[in-house]
């Protein structure tokens, strides 16, 4: 095609294209590239109408920069690259195809087909589009910087949130299905939502079918980037307009109080190892952007998908940074959450790096500094730095400890008390050390890799058949309990017991130090039928059952009720962590006191299935937190008996009221304390087996009745105590013996 537009030399910043008043600037970084052409004009899949401009290193080339501005072109029009140099896959590890059209790494949309059309043409997928000057109407919106302390997150998968029949809504599946849900969002009471990857990806690469229906299946959780900018354009209700239709939701979202996090992937992309499809960055400048081996060049593969990006060369370091800067600044996103973050700390050998520059440079980087960074603190390859991703106050991380010990305490294995007092502390062991926060755990107990929490207490093993990989997928230790029967069941006591462990599972949850996260669908009871690597299930698996909101609606409202317990009292959103409990200190004095069955007693020994602790509530502006006491029982099939013990000799007279039972169907499950009945100091509460029973305290003026006295233990702390990690200061021994931790006292003390 002759050229009818006018050229320039052009500038080598920034990377990408920008739309100027004077034309549109191209840069792409290639180092060992010998000859590029920016190729324009790309019709449609199969067609090429293009308008072909080569580069001059001459006058077109700055350093390792190839640039031109180009005069008069429309927006909208697509674009890509020839990029012409060695084929030495073995030696120097160089890739480059001069026939295919490559995309430009920092494209910010990419014309896309539909969901699942057919993408047989590579060029199709690989064209970005040359956008328009930039006029989007924010209408003042600004980042709502909740408190890391105060947020409630809420993981979500864009196309599976809203595509169920069930949903009702106009627009399934896509950015504005979210909005259409807001209500429901709201009155649930979370305040972020947490979306898998909404970037570029090629849902239709999957080569599995399965094997029941000889269905094709698809890749629908979307971990296998074509871009680290581009919102998928699938997602957007009409496809043209994905950077609208995304800052809409935004924008639409933070006026309801809802603050949206992106799970971003920098760990690998969808050109895989040598078998893979080559897009991008393979073709511009293999060495630089992917770890390969020194001696066979082949890839080297922690993120278990083929390839593993060099994240802490300059290069990509920078491209990273430009990503989050841009979905900052222009996109309005409020946080992100790393997958396989671990990655980031590896070096161009794939060595751990004891500092890495990229996971400094994002939590020093002052564009970033008001931003949630949440890292998945481990990588395909077996590191696992929970507690250790970095030392940096800002970095939050996926507690994966806090996941396993309450799914073991929660099915009854032998041993675990101690170890769930230190997650439900706030998990000290692991973020006191070098000064981090409970803030900085994000506790969660499902997310979307595994089971869903009805499936947790619902199967023993994986039911992978259907992603056509004969069960192999998918994590074997699921550490579930189908409570006994497996699968869907008609038995009253399974379904009883199922109900009330995934209350008490959210108790846990809810009330614990640390920030919550809860997987969309886990409150209306949401089932994957035993599927728990559902990566590849673009149907009823995974789309949310909305029908299930009503059917299960008790347990919707448990969970409302629970987060707003939460969000109304300070105490179970500390912003340190509780003081350790010293020998001279009396219980008067502490914030948190562990019990066992009686009050003043602690146990922690291995047969032990019972936890309870006193929390005693705080002042914030004028306002006394009430107290609560917090009664677990994690035995199969026993139940267990506490004795309630005073709520706290320094706040006067107040009088107990059980707020929470998860033995009671509902609304009898959660109560209000006005609602809630009263209970005595000394009484015995029977917690059955999986159970949870939550009291608050209620102040009184006066005892309910006057003169009726009761006499009752007071236990006081000795030297030696046994114990959860309240802090990385102290260590426990669990042999030593109760009796010589304890000595009691009487005292007289009213009860109503």
């Amino acid at each position: 095609m002759k050229i009818n537009f006018p050229t320039f030399s052009g500038s080598p910043q920034p990377l990408g294209v920008t739309v100027t008043p004077v034309g549109i600037n191209f840069a792409l970084f290639s180092r060992h590239a010998e000859k590029i052409t920016l190729v324009l004009g790309v019709k449609d899949a199969c067609e090429s109408s293009r308008l072909e401009i080569p580069l001059d290193p001459k006058t077109n080339k700055t350093g390792d920069i190839w640039h031109i501005q180009i005069s008069g072109l429309p927006t909208y029009l697509r674009y890509g690259y020839r990029i012409s140099g060695p084929m030495e896959p073995r030696t120097s590890g160089l890739a480059f195809d001069d026939s295919l059209i490559i995309l430009d790494p920092y494209a910010k949309e990419i014309r896309s087909p539909r969901w699942s059309e057919d993408r047989s043409c590579i060029n199709h997928q690989t064209c970005g589009l040359i956008p328009p000057l930039d006029n989007y109407d924010w209408e003042g919106d600004r980042p709502l910087n909740i408190p890391l302390q105060d947020t409630i997150i809420y993981e979500m998968h864009v196309r599976g949130f809203t595509q169920h029949p069930s949903s009702g809504c106009s627009f399934p599946g896509t950015f504005k299905g979210i909005c259409e849900k807001i209500d429901y969002l709201k009155a649930l009471g979370i305040t972020a939502v947490e979306l898998m990857p909404v970037t570029e990806f090629d849902e239709t690469e999957c080569q599995f079918r399965n094997p029941k229906t000889d269905e094709k299946l698809r890749n629908f959780w979307g971990y296998n980037p074509l871009s680290f900018f581009a919102p998928k354009a699938s997602y957007s209700s009409d496809s043209a307009h994905p950077l609208w239709e995304f800052r809409d939701m935004v924008k639409t979202l933070h006026r309801a109080g809802i603050e949206v996090i992106l799970d971003i992937v920098f760990n690998h992309t969808s050109e895989g190892g040598w078998d893979g499809p080559t897009t991008s960055f393979r073709g511009i400048d293999n060495p630089i952007y992917y770890l390969l081996d020194p001696k066979t060049r082949e890839y080297l593969n922690f993120s278990g998908c083929g390839n593993t990006c060099n994240c802490n060369h300059p290069i990509v370091r920078n491209l990273i940074m430009d990503a989050l800067h841009w979905w900052v600044i222009e996109m309005h996103v409020d946080g992100f959450r790393f997958d396989l973050a671990s990655i980031l700390g590896r070096d161009q050998d794939g060595n751990v790096l004891s500092n890495p520059p990229v996971v400094e440079m994002i939590a020093e980087d002052p564009i970033l500094a008001s931003t949630k960074i949440i890292a998945e603190a481990w990588d395909a390859a077996g590191l696992y730095q929970v507690g250790h991703f970095s030392s940096h106050h800002r970095w939050a991380e996926w507690n994966g400890k806090f996941r396993d010990d309450v799914r073991m305490f929660m099915k009854g294995d032998p041993g675990m008390v101690s170890a769930l007092a230190t997650r439900i502390a706030g998990s000290s062991d692991l973020y006191q050390h070098n000064g981090r926060r409970p803030c900085n755990s994000i506790n969660f107990i499902t997310s979307h890799d595994g089971f869903t929490l009805a499936d947790l207490v619902s199967y023993n093993e994986k039911q992978n058949l259907a992603n056509g990989e004969k069960n192999r997928d998918g994590d074997n230790n699921n550490l579930s309990w189908d409570s006994g029967a497996p699968g869907p069941t008609n038995k009253p006591a399974v379904l009883t017991l199922r109900r009330r462990r995934i209350k008490t599972m959210a108790v846990i949850l809810f009330l614990s130090q640390g920030v919550p996260m809860l997987v969309a669908g886990d409150e209306f009871g949401q089932t994957q039928l035993g599927n728990n690597n559902a990566w590849c299930q673009d149907n009823a698996i995974s789309w949310l059952n909305w029908d299930l909101v009503e059917k299960n609606k008790g347990q919707v409202r448990f969970f409302r009720k629970l987060i707003q317990l939460r969000q109304q009292h300070a105490i179970f959103r500390r912003v340190d962590f509780f003081e350790v409990n010293r020998p001279d200190m009396p219980p008067v004095g502490q914030t948190i006191l562990w019990q066992a069955l009686e009050p003043g007693t602690e146990d922690w020994s291995e047969h032990i299935h019972t936890l309870s602790f006193l929390l005693k509530g705080c002042t914030i502006e004028d306002k006394d937190d009430p107290n609560f006491f917090i009664m677990l029982n994690g035995h199969p099939g026993e139940e267990a008996l506490f004795t309630v013990p005073e709520p706290d000799a320094e706040t006067g007279l107040c009088v107990w009221k059980k707020i929470i039972d998860t033995r009671q169907e509902p609304p009898a499950d959660i109560l209000a304390p006005d609602k809630a009945p009263c209970v005595a100091i000394g009484d015995q509460l029977k917690v059955v087996a999986m159970g949870c029973v939550v009291l608050q305290t209620v102040r009184r003026g006066k005892p309910e009745q006057p003169g009726k006295k009761k006499e009752i233990k007071r236990w006081d702390r000795a030297a030696g105590e046994d114990g959860p990690f309240l802090s990385n200061r102290r260590t426990y021994d669990s042999s030593k013996s109760l009796n010589s931790r304890f000595k009691a006292s009487a005292y007289t003390e009213f009860v109503s």
